[in-house]
């Protein structure tokens, strides 16, 4: 039913860390920087993100967050610089289409910022 869905990406990590992921993507880098002889100043946000578990990936423009608890919790700590964040206390086996439509609902009045104030935007500059 879902083979020709390519709109959105739904990411469940299970055993995951996000300082581990950030560490290992850091030791890659200083792997590359010195076997390789890449120099260190080409790494960037978007090389560093490419040596992340989820390199390839877009970053999540919403964080759904379940249980009641109001954190992030280790998990994708860079990949979620710019993302949306919600909360909800209903538990992760009754979070269900009604509560992700609510979510949907939710993100749908965000104004999606990235790091701009709204001037910024009703200006029109980017980042």
């Amino acid at each position: 039913m879902t083979a020709m869905c390519n709109g959105m990406t739904l990411l469940i990590a299970a055993n995951y860390g996000g300082r581990w992921d950030v560490l290992q993507a850091v030791r890659k880098a200083i792997r590359n920087v010195t076997a390789d002889g890449m120099a260190a100043d080409m790494l960037d946000e978007d090389a560093f993100g490419r040596l992340l578990v989820t390199g390839g990936l877009p970053d999540p423009d919403l964080f759904i967050r379940t249980g009641g608890e109001k954190r992030i919790s280790n998990f994708l700590m860079w990949q979620l610089a710019y993302a949306e964040l919600y909360f909800t206390d209903v538990l992760w086996p009754e979070f269900d289409e009604k509560c992700l439509h609510e979510a949907f609902r939710d993100f749908a009045q965000r104004q999606r910022r990235f790091g701009m104030t709204g001037e910024q935007i009703a200006g029109g500059q980017h980042a």
